[in-house]
Parts: C-alpha cells; structure tokens; sequence
C-alpha cells in the first residue's frame, strides 16, 4: 500500500483528533483553570477547594451522590441479570414483544420518569389518593432518596439487561449441561457458574449505570426536594439567580471527574483481569422451565415489566385527560395536544432539526473513527480511540459548564448558539455509534478491501464504496441510540439553550417544574413515540428485533 494512502487517513486522524481537543478537551481545561485560578488576581488558589470541604452542605452533597449512585448501581444490577438469565434460558411467553417493552420502558429521559411517578405517588398521585381513599393510609411519598432511586433503576435497567444478554449469547450450552449434569441446577447453577463467566460484562454495564447516575440532573431536581446530588449542586452554583461561582463550579466538576474517573480505571482494571474470551459453538437456547420454577420465572418478568411501563402508561393517559395545571378533571379531551403543538411547536421543530444535524456529524465521524481504530492502528489512532471515551466520564452538565467557559468570548462565541448544542450532543453520544461501528468491522474480513484496491480504487473509494456498506447494520443500530440519547438529554442542554434552541425536554422540564402536567404529558408522549419508531425503524433496516451490547 503506498505512502499517499496511508497519508490519507493520517490527515484524516489528526483532524478529527484536533476537533476533540478544541470541542472537549479544551473546553474541560479552561473550566479546571477556573478551578485554580483566581478571577480577579489571575493567580492559583485552592479557594474554592477550600469552601467546599469547609461546610458539611457541600460534602454531604458529594455522599449524597453516592449513595443515590451505589444504590442505583446495586439495584439494576441485582433485576437486570436475573431478569436477562430468566430471558435467555427459560421459555417465557411472549419474549420476543417483552424484549422490546424492556427496550421502550427505559426510552423517555430518567426525569419524564420522575415525573410520571410523581403523577402516580406524588403527594396527590393517583396511586397515593388511591390507598389514602380505601385504607385510609398515607402512603411515604416519592419524594426524596427512595424515590431517586426507584426512577433511576427502573431507567438503567434495560441497559444492563442488554449487556448481559449479549454476554449470555456468547456461552456455550456445554457448560450449562456440564453444571447440571453435576446436579448444579438452579440459582446455584446461576451464581457459581454463569455469573463468574458474565462478570467482566456485569462490572462494564455497572460503570455506565454508575455514570448514568452520578451525572442525572433532571430526576433529583423534580423530586430530590432536601435531598441533593452533584448535578443540582453545580448547576444552582454556576446558574445561581444572586450570580453564581464559576470557579467554585468548575472545583466541583473537577472533582467529580476525578472520581469518576478514578471508577472508570478501577473497572477496566478488575475486567482486564477477568477477560477472557468466549465462543458459543453452540449458543445457549431456552427451555420450558417446570412447576414452581416457572411460575416465578413468568411472575419475575411479568412483574418487573409491569412496573417499569406503569409510568409510560401514566403519561400517556394524562396527555389525554382535561387538566388545568395540577388539577385533574373529569373526561377526555385533546388540549394538551393543542397547546403542546401551538406554544411548544418551536421545541418539537429544534429537538428533530438539532437532533438530526447532530445525528448527521455523528455518523459521519464515528464511521471513520471506527475505521482508522480498527484498520489502520497506531499511537495516535488509539489515543483517539480512548478520547472517544472520554465523554463517558465527564457528565452532561459538567460538559455543558464546560463548553459555556470556553467559548463565551471572541474570537469563538459560541454561546446562545444552536452550534455549541450540537457540538454538546455530537461529543456526548458519539461513543454508541463509534463502538457499534468499531464492533461490526472488526467481523469483516479485510479481502474485500484489498480486492477493491488492487483493481485500482482509491483508500478513501474503497471505504466508501466497499467497507461502509458492510459496516451499515452497526453503523446504524449505533446511531439509533445516538439519536434516542440526544432527543432525551436534558443535563447540558438545560444549561446551553436559549429562546429559539429550547428542545422537547427543556419544555417538559419546565412545564413540570410550572405544574401544566397535561401539556407536559402531551409533549411526553410525543417524545416517547419519536423513540419507538425509530426503534422500529432501526429493527426494520437491520432485520434484527433486538438489541444487545
């Protein structure tokens, strides 16, 4: 292969790489100068370190999040691997519509399902009057650390459900009936055999719950009340109504992307450790359980299901009862669809158009990204591949703060912008395309290519022309998730937009948070739809009608 074409991608690589140190990296480091860095003096300060670990409000803040994370963590790990075990080895009725009712109950954004608890066991939810009225007892409300915690579980858990699924398909059967046959059955079967088998999976869904909720804004804001989290604490810092502390918010930030970080290592060192690889020549097939075993399997994943939906369903009927703010009336009616479509049109057009153009900069750059990362492997191609990490660690809020500090003077003010948005969604949810595409080109054999090249085709033709093409099933189901994340994100979107680039979720936010619940029901709903179909439509192109990581 000559000179020139390697050229080409290495240009390629160096642009791309520049484009994440001016849209990230440079943005992190002007936030932690702020850190350390005195505004008026211009010299380095532990100031505002020192504020913070001054006052006990601000260090129970810091383990408040932690607890709300360790629980979360805790909780959708301990539903999601029973519940995708019982999915993969058990014959349960209707499994293929319940895989995809997992898949649709985690779609919404985690604070639409703060607010949907809200409506069933706010202080006048309908489940609370409910007892109230027939027991004649009042139920604890869903304000506060339970309530945090049951909204974030029931969010994360599809997505560690379809982690270890994909963990589970790569097991051979054989050592399922080597476990029975040695009258290893059941939950013993489950814990001594396939878990240790499944753990390097389980610890890498854990780190991005772990991340998840660390870095919501949205649920503890709506119902956290006294209780409250990092993200709420930086956000009301740096958006403080009596002027905020910037730098105090950029110290903030950079501890938590130390911590963060921190667990983010530590994971990848414990599954380095445990790694080892699996190839099921015989994949495992589920069976009809017996007796007792299935009832509880059907009741498991029945039950689970359930629950995880019942707030989809309780906005869904909301957007269709006659509201006036937060009082329900009697009957039917499609106002809140009305006024949804008339005064919040403007968020619904900004969420598709930003959405869109963002989704388009996405693909495009992850496809090469995953391209110079797979195929044409060296220093700087793997230090961009571990940048395209990085947005993992660093939450949507502290990238928002971020982004704000560096580009709100000349000569690149990008602030107020619908730019600087659509460079907060590329650099946020670009990694699922990424490894997506990185994952399907690594099964494709490089023959094709080097057939394409020596009839002649150019390095750049051959990719276009030949290895995109096969690479389209990953590319796409990557992007199906990039797109679905970007029109349900809220936590730097609520700190970048303005008037004119206000998006579905900072409309439902704000009309939850001014108590029209019938129009925030609406706008839900309409969100919620957006999601589905473009599952649909991902489950169409790809001919798959599930998906595991």
């Amino acid at each position: 292969m000559s000179k020139k074409k390697l050229d080409v991608w290495f240009v390629i690589t160096l642009l791309i790489f520049g484009l994440y140190i001016l849209f990230m990296f440079y943005p992190l480091f002007s936030l932690f100068k702020s850190a350390v860095v005195d505004p008026e003096s211009g010299k380095l300060t532990l100031a505002f370190f020192e504020k913070f670990f001054s006052k006990k409000y601000y260090t129970n803040t810091v383990a408040n999040s932690f607890v709300v994370t360790g629980w979360v963590t805790a909780m959708a790990v301990l539903v999601a691997v029973p519940l995708a075990y019982i999915m993969t080895t058990i014959k349960i009725r209707g499994a293929e519509v319940i895989r995809i009712l997992i898949l649709i109950s985690s779609m919404s954004a985690p604070f639409i399902g703060a607010y949907s608890w809200i409506l069933l066991l706010g202080r006048n939810g309908s489940i609370t009057n409910f007892v109230s009225s027939l027991f004649g007892v009042q139920m604890h409300s869903i304000y506060g650390l339970p309530g945090i915690v049951l909204v974030l579980t029931l969010q994360l858990v599809p997505l560690v459900f379809m982690y270890v699924c994909g963990a589970l398909k790569t097991m051979d059967s054989s050592l399922i009936e080597a476990a029975e046959s040695m009258n290893c059955t059941g939950i013993r079967k489950m814990v001594r055999v396939v878990l240790p088998l499944i753990l390097p999976t389980v610890l890498a869904a854990a780190i991005l719950v772990f991340m998840r909720a660390i870095a919501d804004f949205g649920t503890p804001m709506l119902i956290g009340e006294g209780f409250k989290t990092i993200p709420v604490l930086v956000y009301s810092e740096f958006m403080g109504e009596n002027g905020g502390s910037e730098g105090f918010a950029a110290a903030m930030s950079l501890m938590v992307v130390l911590l963060t970080t921190a667990a983010f290592l530590i994971q990848q060192a414990i599954s380095k450790k445990l790694a080892y690889s699996m190839n099921a020549t015989s994949p495992i097939q589920p069976k009809k359980a017996k007796g007792m075993w299935n009832v509880l399997a059907h009741a498991f994943v029945y039950l689970y299901l359930l629950v995880a939906l019942l707030p989809q369903f309780c906005v869904i009927e909301t957007s269709f009862r006659k509201t006036q703010g937060v009082v329900f009336k009697e009957g039917y009616s499609l106002d809140s669809y009305r006024s949804a479509f008339s005064k919040m049109g403007i968020a619904i057009k900004n969420t598709l158009t930003l959405g869109a153009v963002s989704l388009v900069c996405i693909v495009f750059i992850s496809v090469l990204i995953a391209y110079v990362s797979v195929r044409r492997s060296n220093a700087i191609s793997g230090g961009l591949d571990v940048a395209t990490m990085f947005p993992y660690i660093v939450s949507g809020s502290i990238l928002g703060i971020s982004l704000i500090t560096a580009f709100n003077t000349k000569p690149l003010l990008l602030t107020g912008t619908a730019f600087i948005l659509i460079v907060a969604f590329t650099i946020k949810r670009m990694p699922y395309t990424v490894r997506s595409s990185a994952a399907i080109l690594r099964s494709i054999g490089v023959s094709t290519e080097e057939a394409a090249l020596s009839l002649g085709a150019s390095s750049l033709k051959t990719f276009f022309k030949v290895t995109l093409p096969m690479m389209m099933s990953g590319v796409i189901s990557g992007a199906i998730m990039s797109w679905i994340t970007i029109i349900t994100e809220l936590s730097s979107s609520i700190l970048l937009y303005t008037g004119r680039t206000k998006t579905m979720t900072i409309a439902i936010y704000t009309e939850v948070v001014r108590g029209n619940y019938g129009v925030a029901a609406a706008l839900s709903t309409v969100l919620t739809a957006i999601s589905v179909c473009s599952i649909f439509i991902m489950f169409k192109v790809t001919g798959s009608k599930e998906i595991s990581m």
